[in-house]
């Protein structure tokens, strides 16, 4: 495509973005946390650290807060063998788990 910059004619080249794919999602399954009210904040943060990838005891708490107070949260969003593998350890647990995907 040719443009004209600044009183020059120049060679631009032609570039398109390409920002869904299909599905919307970045990720493949997620794993859900719901509340129970059987745990402690720091179980479930100890439990998130020990499990997750990743998961440090600030974002823990975070996700911990909200599952509290709002009912559930997805807390690990990835591949589906990991998001399961996810999902098996925090129910063994004792943890509310659902994956999706």
């Amino acid at each position: 495509m040719m443009r004209t910059i600044a009183g020059n004619t120049v060679d631009v080249p032609y570039t398109q973005d390409i920002t869904d794919l299909g599905t919307g999602r970045e990720f493949e399954a997620e794993v859900i946390v719901f509340n129970c009210d059987c745990h402690t904040y720091q179980e479930v943060i100890s439990l998130f650290c020990h499990i997750i990838p990743g998961m440090t005891p600030p974002k823990a708490f975070e996700l911990a807060w909200q599952i509290d107070h709002q009912g559930s949260a997805i807390v690990f969003q990835g591949e589906i063998k990991q998001a399961d593998n996810i999902g098996k350890k925090l129910a063994t647990g004792g943890l509310r788990i659902e994956v999706r995907y």
